[in-house]
């Protein structure tokens, strides 16, 4: 694995000076619906990312959030958010990532989250241990609920959804310490990753948003499942990762309030 690591960590960081670069100097900013931005920024990454990454290995295949790509079921291909946390890049907020995996027959083998304006480098490769910038990792050791510190995220579609999470939002403000909600699911995960946070949860995501960061939290020690505790893909809409001390309570708290909601939805139909 050594060899896709050492490529994707490379691929990485040269999108990551582009970046870096190109903070406040944005020359267009569209529209992939109300609230979704893309930047010439984001398609200049996935380009660097994508050539760099198929000059090097050229029979694999690739995703990209803003190229895309077909999902396949065998063999060797790269799945990349090119900035994940756009809208904070749009913004001049420095919290956002570029995230790169590896995935073989489905399952991710090589993870890569970069954070530009910090130089923090997440990465894992599947028994391999996580690390941050050669340092390897550990999920935090917080058991207690109410000294837990938590982080999530809204869809993009969050004013049509029925699950908008705003309601599993105020469950945890409840029932933590506090709750943060910082704009890239990739930097999340790596931060429940390394114990800055305790737990995440999110609604929506795609495989680009976490199929490079589930991999770290894995190799740091974390537990990852949909909201029931069932086993969880990258290509679920619903992700809990955590500390594994934690992952009991917080998915009977989002179940509960599942349970909830879809008690409502039938008697809608009535």
């Amino acid at each position: 694995m050594n060899k896709f690591l050492g490529e994707a960590i490379a691929a990485a960081k040269k999108s990551g000076e582009l970046i870096r670069r190109r903070v406040g100097k944005i020359k267009t900013i569209n529209y992939k619906g109300a609230i979704d931005l893309v930047t010439d920024v984001d398609k200049a990454s996935e380009r660097l990312i994508k050539e760099h990454l198929l000059r090097k290995f050229p029979k694999h295949l690739f995703l990209g959030e803003e190229s895309g790509g077909e999902r396949e079921k065998k063999g060797y291909r790269w799945i990349v958010d090119p900035i994940d946390g756009t809208t904070n890049f749009a913004h001049g907020f420095p919290y956002f990532s570029v995230s790169i995996a590896l995935e073989i027959n489905c399952q991710p083998a090589v993870g890569v989250v970069y954070d530009p304006m910090h130089n923090e480098l997440f990465y894992a490769t599947k028994g391999g241990g996580a690390y941050l910038n050669k340092k390897k990792i550990k999920v935090s050791k917080t058991k207690d609920m109410k000294k837990s510190l938590l982080c999530t995220g809204f869809a993009y579609e969050i004013k049509d959804a029925r699950d908008s999470n705003v309601e599993h939002f105020v469950d945890f403000l409840m029932t933590s310490q506090a709750i943060r909600r910082m704009g890239s699911a990739a930097l999340d995960l790596c931060y429940v990753a390394c114990g800055r946070f305790d737990g995440f949860w999110e609604i929506g995501l795609k495989p680009w948003d976490t199929a490079a960061a589930i991999l770290v939290v894995k190799e740091a020690g974390g537990k990852l499942s949909k909201f029931n505790g069932s086993k969880y893909s990258h290509y679920d809409q619903e992700i809990l990762a955590t500390n594994g001390l934690l992952h009991a309570q917080m998915s009977k708290i989002l179940v509960r309030r599942l349970k909830d909601f879809h008690c409502r939805v039938v008697f809608d139909k009535y």
